[in-house]
């Protein structure tokens, strides 16, 4: 009887909780700080995924110009521009004042971007094809641009600065969303957590543009998008505890839509890449990693993220050069996120989407070997004769 009565109370306890609460107790809350975050594992499918596709896309897209270099970032565009102690300032510079005017001002190039070709169910049939099964979308870059309708964006900057209040007048985050997950693809974000020159972040109290823009933004396009991955990216001018990224992880695990599948970068604080094991580690543009850590080697196709105008084929990497990259990182317990960067009116450039086709071909025949598989032995030795060079966690110069 005494037993029968502990286990009513125990209930009666248990529902009580969930009423105040309003959610299901968790078996394991994880507190802001490391020591817990640390516990929770990478969950399980980013591991098998082996593949996916990032996406740069956004009002650098209309000038789509960077030098052709491994410091050409062509969506570092307005950075370039306005900061005299970049590589590429003078060239950016003069383009500019040629295409555009000496006095035309970046933010105009929003109304330019239309994106009236973009056709999401077409983007995300490539990308099935391509053997892909995720996808990364920059919801945001350091421009602080958002392609879904964030009022924290329109708010912070002072006018139009998101894609349904601008320019394409269309969520493009939620239409891609909507479409990759259709043809059966996880769907991710990459998200930068600062903006070169948001009023707000430009004051001296960086804590007000973390508290006041970042934390809400950052919450609603979960929220809405509920994205499985989220590449973050732009921390290194403030440590983990300024950006309050334990808190925002806590929030990330313990109460988002996605708390139990969401996978994480390393890149949350100028102090936190290739540290903490609950988040994947990133290489940009290098080798990749050892089989370890968990990690994903992020890069384009050519010299660029974003879409760059002066490249030509030459200077993008051969279907059989990226089949080579993929089965490399694969081999060595990676992850490749291949980048492509679409144009301003919203399409996939032909020869991008031809290495993509490429890549699919390849793995509708050779898939078996590279999704859920284990790193070899023996790294970069693939015959015998001399082991290939490596550039461990690479990143390129003078970006990050």
């Amino acid at each position: 009887m005494q037993s029968i009565n502990a286990a009513h109370t125990a209930f009666l306890l248990l529902i009580s909780l969930l009423v105040r609460t309003g959610s299901p107790v968790h078996a394991q809350p994880y507190q802001p700080n490391w020591a817990s975050l640390d516990q929770r594992p990478i969950p399980d499918w980013f591991r098998k995924a082996k593949f996916g596709i990032f996406i740069h896309w956004g009002t650098y897209s209309v000038p789509a110009y960077a030098p052709v270099r491994p410091d050409g970032y062509s969506e570092w565009y307005w950075s370039n521009l306005m900061e005299t102690d970049r590589h590429s300032h003078k060239e950016v510079k003069a383009f500019h004042t040629k295409n555009y005017g000496a006095s035309f001002d970046y933010k105009e190039f929003a109304s330019q971007f239309r994106a009236e070709l973009f056709e999401p169910d077409h983007w995300a049939e490539v990308f099935r094809k391509s053997g892909a099964r995720y996808v990364v979308l920059t919801s945001k870059h350091h421009e602080g641009f958002t392609l879904w309708p964030s009022a924290e964006a329109d708010r912070s900057w002072g006018r139009p600065w998101n894609a349904v209040s601008v320019g394409p007048k269309r969520d493009l985050l939620g239409d891609l969303s909507n479409s990759v997950r259709k043809a059966g693809l996880k769907m991710g974000i990459y998200y930068s957590l600062y903006e070169w020159y948001n009023p707000v972040w430009l004051q001296a109290d960086k804590s007000r543009f973390v508290n006041e823009h970042l934390f809400p933004q950052f919450k609603d396009v979960v929220t809405r998008y509920k994205p499985s991955i989220i590449f973050s990216d732009g921390e290194w001018d403030l440590t983990d505890t300024q950006w309050r990224s334990p808190d925002l992880l806590a929030w990330l695990y313990n109460e988002s839509p996605v708390k139990d599948e969401v996978v994480v970068n390393d890149r949350w604080g100028k102090n936190t890449r290739k540290v903490h094991r609950s988040t994947y580690f990133t290489s940009e543009y290098g080798s990749g990693m050892d089989a370890s850590v968990v990690w994903e080697e992020n890069r384009g196709m050519g010299q660029s993220f974003g879409y760059n105008r002066m490249e030509t084929v030459t200077d993008y990497k051969s279907g059989a050069d990226l089949v080579l990259i993929l089965a490399d990182i694969v081999s060595r317990g990676g992850n490749l996120l291949l980048d492509i960067g679409p144009t301003a009116d919203g399409r996939i450039p032909d020869l991008m989407e031809d290495r993509l086709r490429q890549l699919g071909a390849w793995l509708d025949r050779n898939g078996e070997a590279i999704f859920d598989a284990e790193a070899w032995t023996v790294p970069r030795q693939w015959s015998a004769g001399k082991r290939p060079d490596v550039k461990e966690g690479g990143t390129r110069p003078a970006t990050t």
